[in-house]
């Protein structure tokens, strides 16, 4: 039998015998938890034998069927994994996914007043691992729901990718006529300082009482546990490591605040999403090939040629939307490469600029090296964040053709843009 991670286990090596609980190993060596708490890795040439001592043993937890109360709406959970659904396993050390859909609803019974709930496990995974693939499973699930008309559904997942799945949905879910609520938590569901809890049952009560439409982000709004916060799902990035309030509205004002101790729900922006037609699902295609690039000094001309065979590309430049692709100099004279390489590209494809100063927009009519990049076929990103114009062009690259892509990318399609930015966020 081989030994697995959570199992006692001795290590016999050419010099001495290890003593301890396997552990995970991402690295191909050999780690053993000791008796004093301290992790040991050994490589595994210079293991000789592991004999297994004692294996690890697993409860099966009864089975939980969620109850149901008249009068009350359905509200559908879909599971994807991330921080909201883990746990840290003691045993190892790690932190796992291994809450169940219904192990979410078990451990939070504030939910049971607000809604019926029906959970779907769609994915478990970390969100960095997200690709387009995942975005279809998501939507797809979301679709099934549709024809059991809930009154809304949430989406627990991983933070660190969230607002890149909410701007995908925004664009993917054309004329959702119910709201879709995407939940993260900084800190795992086990931990006294968890924001899980407190996110899922504000993002329930925003869906109970509210008339909203669209896809939106619920996350703390300050590192209180007093409030949450409504996120437009185009206009929200991850701002923070690990703050709970980690999650702000990016050249844009929240749509609301939910009240954790009233349920209140207080407006600040009802100008959301509404449908204009009938709902249609419009997926990412898995194999589009779109690229980001960070502009920095020293710029080589390979590095955007490295994009040469994809179909879209954005390019996060500095300030009002600057790159390194003019020469000044003889020293600067190798960005005229650079100019050249963007423009193979934006030739038969769409390059679309943003910046890296988060707040404000590109405005590409200021200066003569931005000029140029208009000359060339490079896009304004005008106020979209980097991560939701890298989405919107797989998106309209998955579904137009490119000339016509290049003309919506300016266009607003799902709040993504605003003509002007009146709102300024506290730096």
């Amino acid at each position: 039998m081989e030994a697995k991670p959570g199992d006692i286990v001795e290590v016999v090596t050419k010099d001495e015998n290890l003593k301890g609980t396997l552990m995970p190993s991402a690295t191909g060596s050999i780690v053993v938890k000791l008796d004093s708490g301290y992790n040991v890795g050994i490589d595994q040439k210079n293991v000789k034998e592991i004999k297994i001592l004692e294996t690890l043993k697993t409860e099966k937890s009864p089975e939980y069927k969620m109850p149901e109360a008249k009068g009350l709406s359905t509200i559908v959970i879909l599971h994807t994994g991330g921080t909201i659904a883990s746990k840290v396993d003691y045993k190892t050390g790690a932190v796992v996914a291994k809450f169940t859909p219904e192990d979410i609803v078990k451990s939070i019974p504030e939910l049971r007043n607000i809604a019926n709930f029906k959970s779907v496990l769609v994915s478990n995974l970390q969100s960095e691992s997200m690709r387009f693939g995942h975005y279809n499973l998501i939507a797809e699930a979301i679709v099934r729901e549709l024809e059991h008309k809930p009154k809304g559904i949430i989406i627990t997942h991983g933070t660190d990718t969230l607002h890149y799945t909410s701007a995908a949905l925004s664009f993917m879910l054309e004329n959702i006529d119910l709201p879709v609520i995407l939940v993260g938590a900084q800190r795992s569901s086990d931990r006294g300082s968890s924001d899980a809890a407190i996110n899922l049952i504000s993002a329930a009560r925003f869906i109970a009482n509210t008339d909203f439409k669209g896809v939106a982000i619920c996350m703390h709004a300050s590192t209180n546990d007093d409030k949450c916060v409504i996120l437009p799902g185009t206009k929200a990035r991850k701002m923070h490591t690990s703050r709970r309030d980690a999650f702000k509205a990016i050249n844009a004002t929240p749509f609301a605040e939910v009240d954790y101790e009233t349920g209140k729900v207080n407006w600040i922006n009802k100008n959301f999403y509404r449908p204009f037609a009938s709902f249609k699902l419009m997926p990412i295609d898995e194999k589009v090939k779109v690229g980001i690039i960070k502009t920095h000094t020293h710029t080589q001309p390979e590095d955007i040629a490295y994009f040469g065979n994809h179909k879209g590309l954005i390019v996060e430049g500095t300030g009002l939307g600057h790159s390194a692709t003019t020469a000044f100099d003889e020293i600067s004279k190798i960005n005229e490469k650079s100019k050249a390489e963007l423009a193979k590209i934006a030739k038969k494809g769409v390059v679309a600029l943003t910046s890296q100063c988060i707040f404000g927009r590109v405005n590409m009519n200021v200066y003569s090296p931005q000029k140029e990049l208009l000359d060339i076929g490079v896009i304004p990103g005008l106020d979209m964040t980097t991560e939701t114009a890298f989405i919107k062009l797989a998106w309209l690259l998955s579904n137009y053709p490119v000339d016509e892509a290049r003309k919506m990318m300016i266009q607003n399609l799902r709040g993504e843009l605003v003509e002007r930015t009146e709102f300024e966020e506290e730096i």
